[in-house]
């Protein structure tokens, strides 16, 4: 059965699964340089140029499923309608969508609804939002293709944290219950009333810059317990005979009201605050996470994570290490980036009954072909050894496009900004060109046999979703890569993963006897990953772009060979005033 998935709301996608294979996934910030986390924008035209590519048609679509959300206004979107075709997004009226599905009453999140809208010639299903975050993290886990149960953990921004449990033989998702009451999206508004995210525009983005700015602060036990206090305080008003998403709501923002109470009253530190926010949420997780797990003492220990809080690397590792499980799964798009895959899963869980999806993280967009150069730009053949070579002795940033987009909101080398990171200064450059903040991090990409080597777990990580501790005997050697804290979001990379990626870091190691790079998203601030060289110059701010055997370099570089006076380059220009 071909089934093709979509996400209409924010980190709009579309994917497509046939006969249990992914065969793509493309999230909307990903095409045309579009703004992240951007809703459905595409024509139905489009889509069908899009399918069109990989051998498909409209017709050939068994079941079409739009992945559910509250409040909905569906005269917002309307790109379905395949008899309009205009130059822009259409707008048909109509579409009718599933719960986001909140989980804090018992639910069947695999029993989907059934629309018809007449302005398309076919009917479609929804499932709930939560459905998608489950299916999506238990099918692409390892534990589906080993035919074993396992318990999924989802906590996104409009639901507490929720357990549920996959049992694999009985095709049957059972529900849990709820952590505690306290909403995904809190971590956003807890650090958006502390400064300095109190100054920003409340985002998406806020979280990854709290989890980097907390490195600032100090963990302090007393506000730890000042906030298990005002938690368990607001907890016990509760009726838990009555709870819903309101109550939930109406708890988060109280605790947010009294945590900047307390700050003011005692005069703390609001990063100290934001550090022990972090840990108080960090303790929780894993204290009720154990009492549930003792609960079903008869369940296999397998858990899956997803929902946008599963992208915080601390939360992850911590859970990681406490060995409660026997393993540990955390996908590459446990957000709403992985919607459009996870709503389609729901489907092919109850219409085809197949548990194990057979997917690629490099399942996005492919590179777009680049004909109207920019003048001040010059292009040559370039080989992996010579791109090697190119890094080693010039020492500065390279946009490294190839083939296939990632899935998910992290660059994982198809859609990178690789650099050396033998020199700090590499860490400020590399978030100046980028318009970072300068506390935030810069992750590595390292040799996946090498990477215990430098890091402590330094186990197999390909997709930087856990936290490494970076061995003292290599922090002077690769200080780029080194946080504040000592710590790494390490990517870890094969031969059978990546080729081309594997063989670049090859290269560089035996140049320079290191065998990792820096690795930040190649990408527009504010926007999705770069669809094509002609972006990367339009932008501006490299002079070495690669792509597919091909160097692209600033005409200003007259020669590839070292420059006789490297403090005129553009990382020793970022180190001017330090």
């Amino acid at each position: 059965m071909t089934i093709c998935g979509i996400k209409l709301t924010h980190d709009g996608a579309i994917a497509l699964i046939d006969n249990g294979q992914l065969i793509f996934s493309y999230e909307m910030e990903k095409l045309s340089n579009s703004s992240r986390h951007s809703e459905f924008n595409i024509t139905m035209e489009r889509v069908e140029e899009i399918l069109l590519k990989y051998g498909y048609t409209p017709d050939r679509i068994n079941n079409w499923v739009i992945d559910g959300w509250d409040n909905w206004r569906s005269e917002d979107l309307d790109v379905f309608n395949p008899t309009k075709r205009t130059a822009g997004p259409n707008i048909v009226k109509g579409f009718e969508l599933a719960a986001y599905g909140h989980m804090v009453n018992e639910e069947d999140i695999l029993l989907p609804a059934l629309f018809r809208n007449k302005q398309v010639p076919w009917p479609y299903k929804s499932y709930m939002h939560v459905s998608g975050h489950v299916t999506a993290a238990y099918c692409t886990s390892p534990f589906a293709h080993k035919r074993e149960d396992a318990f999924v953990l989802v906590w996104d921004g409009g639901m507490p944290p929720q357990l549920f449990y996959y049992d694999y033989h009985k095709n049957k998702v059972h529900n849990l219950g709820y952590l505690f009451l306290l909403a995904g999206y809190m971590y956003i508004n807890f650090a958006h009333a502390f400064e300095p995210f109190n100054k920003l525009e409340k985002e998406l983005s806020l979280a990854g810059k709290v989890m980097a700015y907390i490195a600032l602060g100090t963990v302090d036990d007393h506000l730890v317990e000042f906030y298990k206090e005002t938690f368990n305080k607001l907890n016990r008003k509760v009726d838990t005979a009555n709870v819903n998403i309101d109550v939930v709501a109406i708890l988060t923002a109280e605790f947010i009201k009294q945590s900047r109470l307390h700050c003011d009253r005692h005069q703390i530190e609001h990063r100290h605050m934001l550090a022990s926010f972090h840990a108080f949420l960090e303790q929780i997780i894993i204290e009720k996470l154990q009492e549930k797990v003792k609960a079903h003492a008869l369940h296999t220990r397998n858990l899956c994570f997803a929902g946008g809080s599963a992208l915080n690397i601390k939360w992850n590792s911590a859970i990681r290490e406490t060995r409660l499980f026997k393993e540990v799964w955390v996908p590459p798009f446990p957000n709403d980036a992985g919607s459009a895959i996870g709503t389609a899963c729901c489907e092919m869980l109850v219409a085809d009954r197949i548990r194990a999806l057979d997917w690629n993280v490099y399942s996005g967009p492919m590179v777009c072909a680049t004909d109207d150069l920019h003048s001040n730009y010059s292009v040559t053949e370039c080989s992996l050894e010579e791109l090697a070579r190119l890094l080693h002795t010039f020492n500065e940033p390279v946009v490294f496009l190839n083939g296939a987009a990632e899935l998910g909101p992290r660059s994982l080398g198809n859609r990178s900004i690789l650099a050396p990171a033998v020199e700090p200064a590499m860490k400020k450059l590399l978030n100046k060109i980028k318009g970072r903040e300068d506390y935030r991090p810069v992750a590595p990409v390292c040799i996946e046999e090498e990477a215990n080597v430098i890091f402590n777990p330094g186990t197999r990580d390909p997709f930087m979703l856990y936290e490494h501790r970076v061995k003292e005997e290599w922090k002077d050697k690769v200080p780029a890569i080194c946080h504040l804290d000592g710590t790494a979001r390490l990517q870890t990379v094969n031969r059978r993963e990546n080729e081309m990626l594997y063989d670049l870091l090859l290269h560089y190691k035996k140049l320079s006897g290191i065998p990792l790079l820096c690795n930040t998203s190649a990408n527009h601030k504010g926007k999705g990953f770069f669809p094509d060289v002609k972006s990367v110059m339009d932008w501006d701010m490299v002079n070495f772009i690669w792509s597919h055997g091909k160097l692209y370099h600033k005409v200003s570089i007259a020669k590839l060979q070292p420059q006789p006076h490297p403090q005129q380059g553009p990382l020793q220009k970022a180190n001017e005033g330090v």
